[in-house]
């Protein structure tokens, strides 16, 4: 196919996926609902996974503290391999069928805590049994994966299964189940964000204020929600800290 030709074609493959992560909503709130009781009541919440989607979960607790101004200690990403392999691919680590939960172990996981599997195809040995464990010790487990009844979710108390359908690149999951992987990881821990009262409204009142965009966007919050002007938004928010204590401790 010529380059137009490709690219259109991968656009309406990618175009299925909101549909498919759509007829998914029902597991998706299931488990939103178990995190949000876990981490209301002193939990954690962990995602586990290989390849393209241990790194997606990495990514999404990576982003956690910066966007919801929670702790390092609250949302965890672990990848099999470890570390190097976020960069580069470990050979066999997915296939270990021990290793996943000594992983976790490393972060003294109890029943307080949820683990959430994250595999494209439902198979990966170094995922499903990590989650094994989890329900041997009943510690919540959940899952996303892009195969119907697979070993993943049958592993899973709540599973949550994405079927996006053939790549358009045969067996390049990263395509479209990358896509819906990161389309449910969005939505389960930013729903459990705003559930545990990190957003106001719609803004990112508890963010990190890690560089001068961030910096801006806050006074811009500040001087929109309190109706003040941008320098004496820029006082307080240099005064307070974050959006929310400022607005917290504004007196007119």
């Amino acid at each position: 196919m010529p380059v137009s030709d490709l690219l259109k074609n991968i656009n309406n493959e990618d175009k299925t996926v909101p549909l498919a992560v759509e007829k998914a909503l029902s597991q998706i709130i299931a488990l939103t609902e178990q995190i949000v009781n876990k981490l209301q009541n002193n939990g954690r919440l962990f995602y586990i996974g290989a390849g393209t989607s241990g790194r997606l979960g990495i990514v999404d607790a990576s982003e956690c503290p910066p966007t919801f101004g929670v702790s390092h200690n609250l949302v965890f990403g672990i990848i099999a391999g470890g570390d190097i392999a976020i960069r580069k691919a470990v050979e066999f680590a997915e296939d270990s069928t021990k290793q996943g939960w000594l992983d976790l172990q490393e972060h003294n996981i109890t029943d307080k805590d949820v683990v959430i599997g994250i595999a494209a195809s439902g198979t990966t040995p170094y995922v499903i049994s990590a989650l094994e464990k989890c329900n041997t010790n009943n510690i919540i487990t959940g899952c996303i994966t892009c195969n119907k009844n697979s070993p993943l979710a049958n592993a899973s108390k709540f599973p949550v299964e994405v079927i996006v359908g053939p790549e358009f690149v045969t067996g390049s999951s990263r395509m479209k189940a990358g896509t819906a992987q990161k389309l449910v990881l969005n939505m389960l821990s930013t729903a459990t964000m705003i559930q545990l009262g990190k957003i106001k409204g719609n803004k990112m009142v508890d963010m990190q204020l890690s560089n001068n965009k961030l910096v801006e966007r806050g006074q811009k919050m500040l001087a929109q929600d309190l109706n003040i002007d941008l320098s004496e938004a820029c006082a307080l928010l240099t005064k307070f800290g974050n959006v929310r204590n400022a607005i917290k401790n504004y007196k007119k």
